[in-house]
């Protein structure tokens, strides 16, 4: 399986998601790595990491759909929703000691890349333009208090 290289045509223009992609891609680069190097305690902490931090990502980007009035909002929630309950299976199959490694990886890089390549990119104009009238009306403090909320 190959690293995954970030790339202009991932980005969505929005620099604090952008961020939290790339940071996701990272997870699945080293989850990668580890694979041919099966050392369950550090591939059950790289997992259990990326989870909880795509459960942060999503509720963040979420939270930026929902403060910038994103109409499909519902929609992106349940695509997201089917994505967290494929990932916890194969984390429930990983922690009865099935070897779910490829999976997780096959899953992560398809998904991830699918999602943001079509449900990212049709949020990211209206979030976008939202995003620069808070940023002069607050000077970037919902932004922050938002990332902290999530990413503590």
């Amino acid at each position: 399986m190959q690293h995954i290289n970030w790339n202009s045509e991932l980005e969505i223009g929005i620099n604090v998601i952008d961020g939290q992609h790339k940071r996701i891609i990272e997870y699945i680069n080293n989850l990668i790595d580890m694979k041919d190097d099966y050392q369950k305690e550090k591939i059950a902490e790289l997992i259990n990491a990326l989870i909880d931090y795509t459960y942060s990502h999503f509720a963040f980007e979420e939270a930026l759909m929902e403060e910038a009035g994103y109409e499909y909002l519902y929609v992106h929630q349940r695509t997201h929703e089917a994505f967290t309950s494929k990932i916890n299976k194969l984390h429930d199959m990983f922690i009865e000691g099935q070897d779910v490694g490829k999976d997780i990886c096959e899953l992560l890089q398809t998904w991830l890349l699918n999602h943001i390549a079509e449900d990212d990119q049709s949020y990211a104009p209206i979030v976008k333009d939202k995003l620069s009238v808070i940023q002069k009306k607050d000077s970037g403090n919902w932004i922050k208090s938002t990332i902290g909320r999530f990413f503590n």
